[in-house]
């Protein structure tokens, strides 16, 4: 409570992505039927990676604790959007909104942490196969899940604090489908400047560090696969098991970096709304697809879960 005492506006009212009526019941079933389908995607990878022996090794490890964030992702997000749709502009309270910002942000630079972590398991099991159970062991696993997780928290917690002791006094609209830190700040009537260092600064390590150790990993790998392994098919082979994972890291960090990198509040809000959309609502119902789809052994895996629910 003692946060509420530094504001004069005791709610927000978010805008959401468009105020045309017909725009907003098509808006309305398409991100209904994207949510469903992250719902529906990721949690059939959780069960699958929990009840299926073959998939209990460190890659799908890791894949069901991706599924399992994006499931987090988006419901921080899309169902309020959704009625945002239904009923038109959404009121917030304050502590709601700084709860949305908080999840928000803890659950995506986890993400971001988790693929660089996925990516250093890619470079272990091509570059080093034989010594792969050893590296990769489940102790070692857990400890970097728990890492990821835990630098999410901490990232999303200093964001949270800082929002929290600033002043708003005016206005309390937010063009935006949820709270965000750039619309907050842009409202804030107290100098938002320590806001925008740790914005810059560590938001953008967050993004850019793991994004720098996946490319070393997959640099590491074209090399030592164009140096190791003379056939066209030998390379291949490894190379198309990274497809998927580079694929999710595309779609997660090109519009990370539209959004985050600075300068940060130069962008349109309009710009910033849309690319927002690309990351909480459609990426988190891409993954499955593009796992289970260039994946033979979740294909297999999840053909063996529906015929014995069948």
């Amino acid at each position: 409570l003692a946060m509420l005492n530094h504001t004069g506006v005791s709610e927000f009212i978010l805008l959401g992505l468009t105020n045309i009526q017909g725009l907003q019941y098509f808006f309305f079933i398409s991100f209904l039927l994207l949510y469903l389908t992250s719902l529906l995607g990721n949690g059939v990878i959780v069960t699958m990676v929990i009840s299926e022996p073959r998939l209990h090794t460190p890659m799908y490890f890791f894949l069901g604790n991706l599924s399992c964030l994006d499931i987090f992702y988006s419901t921080v997000t899309v169902p309020k959007m959704l009625t945002g749709f239904l009923f038109g502009h959404q009121p917030i309270s304050f502590a709601g909104c700084l709860a949305q910002l908080y999840f928000f942000h803890f659950l995506g630079s986890t993400e971001a942490v988790l693929l660089a972590t996925m990516a250093y398991d890619r470079y272990v099991a091509i570059c080093n196969p034989l010594c792969y159970t050893l590296v990769m062991s489940q102790r070692t696993c857990l400890l970097l899940a728990v890492a990821s997780w835990s630098i999410g928290f901490v990232h999303a917690m200093m964001h949270s604090i800082m929002t929290s002791q600033l002043s708003f006094c005016g206005h309390n609209q937010i063009h935006h489908f949820f709270c965000d830190i750039k619309p907050l700040l842009n409202l804030a009537c107290s100098s938002t400047s320590l806001n925008m260092i740790l914005l810059n600064v560590v938001t953008t390590s967050i993004a850019l560090g793991p994004f720098i150790l996946i490319v070393l990993s997959y640099l590491y790998i074209i090399s030592f696969l164009f140096q190791k392994v003379q056939s066209q098919e030998g390379r291949w082979k490894p190379f198309s098991t990274c497809a998927s994972h580079l694929t999710v890291v595309a779609l997660l960090y090109i519009p990370l970096f539209f959004n985050y990198t600075p300068p940060s509040l130069s962008s349109s809000s309009i710009t910033d709304m849309q690319v927002s959309v690309m990351y909480s609502a459609i990426t988190p119902a891409m993954n499955p697809l593009i796992y289970t789809l260039r994946n033979q052994e979740v294909r297999y895996a999840l053909n063996r879960t529906l015929g014995r629910k069948l």
